[in-house]
């Protein structure tokens, strides 16, 4: 083979992966790659609240809507709603979530 070979084949090579490259631009302009959020620019209705693993292939997760929480048991082929209805205080500072009687551990006194 000679030098005008390799060089076809590597401008061919060239040539595809622009192509694919093009093809995924358009892809995504017209809405079919990342999921396009509904809500823009407006307060969030869905949160995550905490994530905790129960094993190597499950994990609970905490999350609320609308101020209302729901528990979820997510497994690689299966997903559980273990609790729905829990209610969520509002978004509020960490140290308004202490008792009473317990004291900050960020600001001894």
């Amino acid at each position: 083979m000679d030098y005008g070979t390799y060089l076809q084949a590597a401008m061919a090579l060239v040539f595809v992966v622009g192509l694919i490259g093009l093809v995924s631009v358009l892809a995504r302009r017209a809405g079919m790659g990342f999921p396009m959020t509904a809500n823009r620019g407006g307060a969030r209705r869905l949160k995550v609240i905490e994530v905790v693993p129960v094993d190597g292939r499950r994990r609970l997760v905490l999350i609320r809507r609308d101020d209302i929480g729901h528990l979820l048991l997510l497994g690689a082929n299966s997903e559980t709603v273990v609790e729905t209805g829990i209610p969520m205080p509002a978004e509020s500072s960490a140290s308004s979530e202490l008792p009473n009687n317990a004291t900050d551990p960020r600001n001894p006194r």
